[in-house]
């Protein structure tokens, strides 16, 4: 879910910025006027959403995520896995990850 949100982020960047590079008035953000990613955020440091809560609207998107495997893993396993994971300030299923990835990075 995480990295499907990232992308989405990353994607939305991307129109954003080069919909703000056209110079156009109308490429300004409906709400804050904003005319960078920079200042939407500034703005939004600054707004609170349910003050303009009736001047958005829905809208429907679709989001494609990469489709995940799951690996059954011994509880004594997961256990330490997850220690380690808590030691280093990341879930398990991303020391899972990049432990996994090492490993086959070196056996190539």
């Amino acid at each position: 879910m995480a990295v499907a949100k990232v992308l989405l982020f990353i994607k939305w960047h991307r129109w954003l910025t080069d919909a703000m590079n056209k110079n156009d008035d109308d490429r300004l953000t409906s709400i804050s006027k904003a005319g960078t990613p920079e200042e939407i955020g500034d703005f939004w440091d600054t707004h609170s959403l349910a003050d303009y809560w009736d001047q958005t609207h829905e809208v429907e998107f679709e989001v494609r995520a990469n489709r995940r495997r799951r690996v059954t893993l011994d509880p004594d396993v997961y256990a330490q896995v997850e220690v380690q994971a808590r030691t280093r300030g990341v879930l398990p299923e991303t020391l899972v990850n990049l432990w996994l990835a090492e490993r086959l990075q070196a056996a190539k």
